[in-house]
């Protein structure tokens, strides 16, 4: 049947056309259906951020509100431009000092023989400040990096008698104390914990090394107990130290030293909450994690309790402290006597998890942002009636005399929102940021 195939073939051809252009009728139809549906979830989606919107800076605001007006001049950024001397051939003792990734002008901060040594220490004659010098128009003002008390270490407290501070010296000499009731007019209290002169075996010997001394007030015992870093010259011994006196400003009775937990410690603090529960902080298993424990009633020893955090990432020199329920911290990095960036870190349980908030400090120049200011955390202290603001205590070690160390004394101030995001979720934390403000010179709020 030749004849009719043309006919039978057309008839299929149109068929199989008419069924596909219905589908694609059809097709075209859902396609349009679904693309109105979307553009309609995407529009009350925006709507409902645009609603959202001022409630949400509203929230922002308060949770974190703007700074007291006491701060307005603390929290202006200050900038610091600090050039570097022609290139030149370092010492012997300088290449020892180095970090692992050298930077410059941390280079230069650790050497003896640089030109612009002046500027990291400059003459103790000038340095160092007080009401027996005649100041003139700068008077009642901190100048960080160029004051100390010829020391070591230094602890604040304050306490009923006022604002006290212990030190101890290059080796063991001995815990000094200066107290003061404005942070300015200073007394020498003395050496409230002395060395060992003849008893090489006794953990405060002349030849071994004090540490980071801390002291806090018991209420039940009536006590004030100092906790310290105890080691020997070669930072084998890796130990806390205890000793307890009835008065701030000793002297002080040497207790024991041990190993908290059964681990090494080195860099630590000790921590009173609002509770009058203590706890012990402190880098161990050779400075890659922090220990947490609380300590037993009476602060003479530490409970079996015991958390490891920040697991790995070798951060020490840490420093507590606490604003609206949230823990705060400042810690180092492990870079021996050369300076490093600082990290803040905030926590809801003092126990953990901690957060990392990103380095704190602002202003001064990248380079000492990136080495906090060319100093290390010690302690941070509350101003008292400007909630909210803190004073930044760190060390600006000289290793090759570090009896001559300075004191950095900065604002510190939590506001704003944090900079970087949870570690666990990547999403922003609820609470604050932390600032550490740099000034070549500023006064008390």
């Amino acid at each position: 049947m030749p004849g009719n195939s043309p006919s039978l073939g057309l008839r299929g051809f149109s068929g199989g056309g008419c069924r596909h252009s219905l589908l694609t009728i059809v097709w075209t139809v859902v396609g349009f259906f679904l693309a109105a549906h979307l553009i309609s979830l995407y529009t009350s989606k925006d709507d409902q951020q645009q609603q959202q919107q001022a409630p949400s800076h509203h929230l922002q605001q308060q949770l974190h509100p703007p700074p007291h007006p006491a701060l307005r001049e603390l929290v202006r950024v200050k900038e610091e431009i600090l050039r570097l001397p022609p290139p030149r051939k370092r010492s012997p003792r300088t290449s020892k000092r180095r970090s692992r990734k050298p930077i410059p002008m941390v280079e230069e901060f650790l050497d003896d023989k640089s030109p612009i040594r002046h500027l990291f220490f400059p003459d103790m004659k000038t340095a160092a400040f007080g009401p027996t010098k005649d100041m003139g128009n700068d008077a009642f003002h901190y100048f960080p990096g160029r004051f100390g008390w010829t020391r070591k270490e230094t602890q604040f407290k304050l306490t009923a008698e006022g604002f006290c501070t212990t030190r101890n010296l290059a080796r063991t000499i001995g815990v000094g104390c200066y107290s003061s009731k404005d942070l300015w007019t200073w007394k020498n209290e003395g050496i409230v914990l002395g060395a060992e002169e003849t008893n090489k075996t006794h953990d405060l010997h002349k030849s071994n090394v004090l540490e980071r001394p801390k002291v806090i007030y018991n209420e039940k015992t009536g006590k004030y107990v100092m906790w310290m870093h105890i080691d020997d010259a070669n930072y084998t011994k890796a130990s806390v130290g205890v000793a307890i006196s009835d008065h701030p400003t000793g002297p002080f009775e040497y207790l024991y030293s041990k190993r908290p937990h059964g681990f090494d410690s080195r860099d630590m603090t000790v921590f009173k909450d609002d509770d009058g529960v203590a706890y012990l902080f402190y880098s161990s298993e050779v400075n890659s994690v922090l220990h947490i424990g609380p300590l037993t009633e009476d602060y003479l020893d530490v409970t079996p309790v015991m958390k490891r955090v920040m697991v790995g990432q070798h951060r020490e020199a840490p420093a507590i402290f606490k604003h609206e329920n949230t823990y705060y911290m400042i810690t180092s990095w492990c870079t021996g006597w050369a300076p490093n960036e600082a990290l803040a870190h905030a926590a809801e349980s003092i126990m953990g998890p901690w957060e990392k908030l990103g380095n704190p400090c602002v202003g001064g120049n990248k380079v000492s942002r990136l080495t906090t200011f060319f100093a290390q955390s010690t302690y941070v202290f509350p101003l008292p009636g400007v909630p909210g603001a803190f004073i930044f205590m760190a060390d600006r070690w000289k290793p090759s005399d570090l009896r001559d160390s300075r004191y950095v004394w900065l604002p510190l101030v939590i506001g704003g929102p944090a900079d970087q995001p949870l570690e666990s979720s990547f999403g922003f934390p609820m609470w604050s940021r932390v600032s550490i403000y740099w000034h070549s010179k500023w006064h008390l709020p």
